[in-house]
Order: C-alpha cells, then sequence, then structure tokens
C-alpha cells in the first residue's frame, strides 16, 4: 500500500510539473504575441523593441514593394522557413529575456548565409552573370550583403 501511494504522489508531482511547464510557455506564446510570427507580416518582426529600426528601414526601402521579412531571413521552403522561425525565436526570446543579446542585433553565420541565399534567389539571372565576372577578378566567393548590406532595410 505505502509504495502504491509513493507511485501515485511521484505521478502526481510530475503530471503538476508538467502541467505548469505547458501552462507557463502557453501563457508566455500569448503575451508575448508567439502567434503573431507565424504570418508573413512583418509588423510582427517588430513586436520587440530591438527590431524596431530595421522595421522603419524596410518601410522605407525599395524591397518593401516586393518582399517581407520571411522573403529574405528564412528559406523558401515550409519546413525550412519554420524551422527559421522558432529556432530564431527561441533563441530571441532566450536572450532578451536572460541578457547578453547583442544590440544592434546581429544575425549569425546560418541566418547570413540563409539571406546571401534569399539575395541570389529571387535576382537569380542578374547574380549568375556577376558572381562570374567577380570572382574571376576578386578570386574569392561573392557576398551580395556584403556589399548590400542596406538594401532590404536601411542601417
Amino acid at each position: 500500500f505505502y509504495v502504491m501511494r509513493m507511485q501515485t504522489l511521484k505521478l502526481v508531482i510530475v503530471g503538476v510539473a508538467f502541467g505548469l511547464a505547458i501552462g507557463i510557455g502557453v501563457y508566455t506564446f500569448v503575451y508575448a504575441k508567439g502567434y503573431s510570427y507565424l504570418s508573413n507580416n512583418p509588423a510582427s518582426c517588430a513586436n520587440c523593441h530591438i527590431m524596431n529600426e530595421q522595421y522603419d528601414g524596410w518601410q522605407k526601402s525599395s524591397h518593401k514593394a516586393v518582399a517581407t521579412c520571411n522573403d529574405c531571413h528564412t528559406p523558401h521552403d515550409f519546413i525550412g522557413k519554420y524551422y527559421t522561425k522558432a529556432s530564431n525565436g527561441f533563441w530571441h526570446s532566450y536572450y532578451f529575456t536572460l541578457g547578453g543579446f547583442h544590440e544592434p542585433i546581429q544575425m549569425n553565420e546560418r541566418n547570413t548565409k540563409i539571406t546571401e541565399q534569399s539575395c541570389r534567389y529571387c535576382h537569380q539571372t542578374m547574380v549568375e552573370s556577376i558572381t562570374v565576372s567577380h570572382k574571376e577578378m576578386l578570386d574569392e566567393e561573392v557576398s551580395c550583403i556584403r556589399c548590400h548590406r542596406s538594401v532590404g532595410h536601411q542601417h
């Protein structure tokens, strides 16, 4: 009887802890407007004050008429897009909550590669000819965002 009661108590404790974790997670997701990040609305990127400068710059850029944040900053396939959004959302939340984020915000190596691939995806015909001519002159890999950093949103 005693062993059965201890097992039941353990299950209750685990259940309560699991319920609290789920409850806190759902509350945080709703409070932080996490659902808005599932959309393509660029305003959702400005839910956090640290992105206001980028959002304002995008509003004034030539890309506003043709591209949203997701067009440049997430892969063009469904799984890659939402994996990137989930990963970035988690790490942004983590660093904003616990501190330690760089201000102004900077892209990591993976996100820089995604953005570079997006430039090449949308501007494929132009980029192919430029890449060949620049590579011969520079003897290195050509980077769109190295020279055109302020195109999508001014810095």
